[in-house]
């Protein structure tokens, strides 16, 4: 299957800061970052299940996050994913580290051809 030009993969920890920043704004189910994630970038994001269910994963074992049992808009059960102090702190640390990368990418961009 031919890959969609409009459609790039994400550089590694893009996804981990986008989860992160948004629970940053409120807690969240998988599916309602999903949505979330898509609206805020405009349908230029799509996170796929396969992707972010392993991220949650990862990030709760790391600390990150934690999860508690709640009922989805539609009164199922469902994790409620809620960031933690050292989530703050990490993505804190991954945006900065990301600023630094799009400017050097920018200054690299920005050099007039010979």
């Amino acid at each position: 299957m031919a890959k969609n030009p409009e459609h790039r993969d994400l550089f590694p920890g893009a996804l981990e800061i986008m989860i992160l920043q948004s629970l940053r704004l409120r807690p969240m189910h998988g599916y309602a970052l999903v949505k979330h994630i898509k609206q805020v970038s405009d349908n230029l994001l799509q996170v796929e299940e396969g992707s972010l269910y392993p991220a949650l994963q990862r990030m709760l074992r790391e600390g990150l996050l934690e999860a508690e049992t709640g009922l989805s808009a539609k009164g199922r059960p469902t994790r409620i994913y809620r960031l933690t102090d050292a989530g703050v702190r990490h993505l804190e640390q991954e945006v900065v580290s990301l600023e630094k990368m799009f400017a050097g990418i920018t200054r690299v961009l920005a050099v007039a051809p010979a």
